[in-house]
């Protein structure tokens, strides 16, 4: 800036902002609180007796007049405006850039009354640490008690005895706070399964042996979960250092509900969480005496795949195939769907109870993860297997002929995908999808990846079909930074596009993640939505 810009431009500046003069009075030393008449025009310095670093507050108070009031050092380089013309009362706080700042206050167009007062110094060495918050009542406690010199044992017996995670009531009666805790890490806990819809890190609660991380939830929440202390930290790729935690993750020791049974080490087992108002798992509940369908293995080659698997077909009670009641349901992930969600006992119970009509059931294997990730996301090879060479098999073996729309496909996740895809590439085969928090983020290779939901992009452009959907999604399953295009979100966009376009949706949310724990309840709802009787 040119000298004479300069001139120009300080000249334009409130009186207050200009450097000290030769004109100016000294600075005054103020103590706590001082009053002076300023004649109109007048500038007048008032030194605080602060160091650098230091916390300040204070008030001006003009009670005759008006001032304009500036934070400046005490040879006038401007810091910070308080106030260009005013009356009455204005409050000042700030940290001290350095020593001994000063307040300028100018009378503006006649003389002014002022008060200046500071209220507050607090310097850098006497500032205390902000006060923690925690969302659990009990972890606050804890808190309290070890910077009173307490210990943590008290806390861990109580645990070992009631079990964890910690559950305490929520802000509304809606909801509970529930706190997971793991005992002496070293370095870090992630708590795999966690509500955030991530791999979220428990905190250290001082130097102490807790690790904790609160949640406040709905109180019909239900998922499973695993603690994973010291997780290594290895070089290479981000997805390499996530699936790290695969190394250490396990049951909660203190959990008193494992899942599954039988799991044969704690690196198997799950630990999980039931709040009082998760809802009914249907057909899960013991019921002795109940008749239990018959089970088979078939192995089936597929010409449009280049590969064979194996397939178990589930046959129900009494099973005729004639019966024009019949109902034929294909799982995709077949093998879990047998083993981590019990899919023919939760048959046998429904059918028992006369809540679903006789059922017969085909699970289908995926032969490994990455025969999975070919076959199941929008690939037309996989439904002209299940349409063209599966169902002829089952017709085959079973002789029941069943019609497209008493024929189900189901699956969770990327079996989701397929769950709502292959009927709309197989019509003719399958009239009704059951898709459990299906991976609708996904779209082909070659496609525009802005192209937000390709599969609900795919439904829109069509002609509607005579296939009839239930989808189900989890709370926690929403969008974040890893992952923009969560499956919640996905799957209400693709609910809306299937209701525009008049097709039967059932849909439901629940207050869960990507969870079989919570999927072995929501296939039968998703049976009973579509096909159940009251």
């Amino acid at each position: 800036m040119t000298k004479g810009l300069a001139a120009a431009w300080l000249a334009t500046m409130p009186a207050a902002f200009q450097p000290a003069a030769a004109g100016d009075p000294p600075a005054v030393e103020l103590g706590e609180r001082r009053m002076d008449d300023l004649s109109a025009g007048e500038r007048r310095f008032y030194a605080l007796p602060v160091a650098a670093g230091d916390f300040a507050r204070g008030t001006v108070t003009v009670r005759s007049g008006r001032a304009g009031i500036d934070l400046v050092t005490c040879e006038g380089r401007h810091l910070r405006r308080i106030a260009s013309d005013t009356a009455g009362a204005s409050d000042f706080l700030f940290v001290a850039e350095t020593g001994k700042p000063c307040l300028a206050i100018h009378a503006l167009s006649g003389p002014a009354s002022v008060e200046v007062a500071l209220t507050r110094r607090v310097a850098t060495g006497e500032r205390a640490a902000p006060e923690r918050a925690f969302l659990s009542p009990a972890m606050a406690r804890l808190a309290a008690s070890l910077a009173a010199g307490g210990g943590t044992e008290a806390v861990w017996t109580e645990r070992e005895r009631e079990g964890t995670p910690l559950v305490e009531p929520g802000s509304l009666p809606s909801t509970r706070i529930v706190t997971f805790l793991q005992r002496g890490a070293t370095r870090n806990v992630l708590l795999f399964g966690a509500p955030g819809g991530d791999h979220d890190p428990l905190e250290r609660l001082g130097t102490s042996d807790v690790w904790f991380r609160s949640y406040e939830l709905p109180s019909d929440t239900r998922l499973s979960y695993q603690l994973a202390p010291d997780v290594p930290e290895i070089p290479g790729t981000a997805r390499e250092r996530r699936v790290a935690i695969l190394a250490t993750s396990q049951a909660d020791p203190l959990n008193r509900h494992p899942w599954p049974e039988g799991a044969p080490d704690a690196f198997a087992r799950q630990s999980t969480l039931t709040l009082p108002g998760a809802p009914e798992q249907p057909g899960l509940a013991p019921r002795p005496g109940v008749a239990r369908g018959a089970l088979r293995e078939i192995r089936i080659a597929s010409a449009h795949l280049g590969n064979e698997r194996d397939v178990s077909v589930y046959l129900p009670p009494d099973f005729r195939p004639d019966d024009p009641r019949n109902l034929l349901l294909v799982v995709l992930d077949g093998r879990t769907y047998l083993s981590r969600v019990p899919t023919p006992r939760i048959l046998d119970a429904l059918q028992a109870e006369g809540r679903l009509p006789p059922t017969v059931a085909v699970f289908v294997d995926s032969i490994d993860s990455a025969t999975r990730g070919r076959e199941l996301p929008g690939n037309p090879d996989f439904a002209n297997f299940l349409a063209g060479e599966l169902l002829p098999r089952i017709r085959a073996e079973t002789g029941l002929a069943p019609r497209p729309d008493r024929t189900i496909l189901a699956g969770s996740s990327f079996g989701g995908l397929a769950a709502a895809t292959v009927p709309f590439l197989r019509p003719d085969a399958f009239g009704n999808a059951i898709a459990l928090s299906g991976s609708f983020w996904w779209h082909p290779a070659g496609t525009e990846p802005s192209r937000s939901n390709h599969t609900a992009a795919t439904f829109a452009e069509s002609a509607r079909l005579p296939i009839r959907f239930f989808l189900s999604a989890g709370l926690f399953e929403r969008s974040s930074a890893s992952h923009p295009d969560g499956i919640l979100e996905t799957s209400r966009h693709l609910r809306d596009v299937l209701l525009a376009k008049g097709y039967s949706v059932s849909y439901r949310e629940y207050a869960s993640g990507h969870d079989y724990y919570v999927w072995r309840g929501v296939i039968a709802d998703g049976l009973l939505a579509l096909f159940g009787r009251p």
